[in-house]
Formats: C-alpha cells, sequence, structure tokens
C-alpha cells in the first residue's frame, strides 16, 4: 500500500507537494514568534484608587513585557457607570492597552484576569492595526471640556 503523504528526499529543501502536515513547519514559514495586534479593555473595581489602577496596569505591561510583547499606548477612561451591575456594583474604573504580543501572552495575561479579585470584566480583541491616536472614548471626553 502507497502512503499517502510524500515525504521530502534527504538533502531536499522545504516542502515537496503533498508533504504537508510537516511537524513544525509553522516557524518555517510565520518566524518563530507569531505576533498579533491586540486592543484589551479591563474594568477594576470602583472601591480602588485610581492610582492604585495605574499601579495594576503597569503590573499587566511588565508581565506582557517578560513574555516578549510590546506595549502601545495604554489609557485610563476613569470611574465610569455600568451598563448594568456587576458583582452589584454599578461604575467601574475602565482601562485601554494596546499590545503588540504572541498568543500565549494574551492567554497567561486572561487567565491571571480571570483569577484577579479587582477585575470585573475584561476583552481582549484582535486588531489588524494599531493607533497612537487618543481612543474614541478620550476624544469625546476632550470634547466636552472645550
Amino acid at each position: 500500500m502507497r502512503s499517502l503523504v510524500l515525504r521530502n528526499e534527504p538533502g531536499e529543501e522545504g516542502p515537496s507537494s503533498g508533504s504537508f502536515p510537516l511537524p513544525g513547519a509553522a516557524p518555517l514559514f510565520f518566524g518563530n514568534e507569531n505576533m498579533a495586534l491586540y486592543e484589551h479593555v479591563v474594568i477594576t473595581r470602583p472601591d480602588i484608587s485610581p492610582a492604585q489602577v495605574d499601579s495594576f496596569v503597569e503590573e499587566l505591561t511588565g508581565f506582557l513585557k517578560e513574555k516578549g510583547a510590546t506595549i502601545g499606548k495604554t489609557e485610563y477612561w476613569g470611574l465610569r457607570n455600568l451598563a448594568y451591575p456587576i458583582k452589584k456594583q454599578r461604575k467601574g474604573h475602565y482601562s485601554l492597552i494596546n499590545i503588540d504580543a504572541p498568543a500565549d501572552a494574551i492567554h497567561e495575561l486572561e487567565r491571571r484576569q480571570r483569577l484577579s479579585e479587582d477585575v470585573m470584566r475584561y476583552m481582549t480583541v484582535r486588531v489588524e492595526e494599531l493607533t497612537d491616536e487618543p481612543s474614541p472614548v478620550l476624544s469625546r471626553k476632550e470634547r466636552r471640556r472645550d
């Protein structure tokens, strides 16, 4: 019986036709680290101070940098009303972090936030590109002040 998957001859480079799936082929074609761009929004409890929220975000960015991520902008959106009560709370501190990281770092970040008592909700969204401009939430606040 003939094998359905063709293998490379010794000394051949690259995949031959029909040789997929090759174990460990992803680093050959995509590089060693698959980095993606993410926007991460976290809502923390309202009874902690803004300084504690800033130190919490700094802790998160430090952890991500250890995992090989690069951090874009971080924004503190302030204490805002929630659309519905979460854990009997009607307000929360909102923060945004732009991240360029491998998926493993994001999975570990989300795992840590599930365990944290300070985090009420979080959301990570993969995006095509990151901008350095203020987010629509901050630009709306600045327009109201004018």
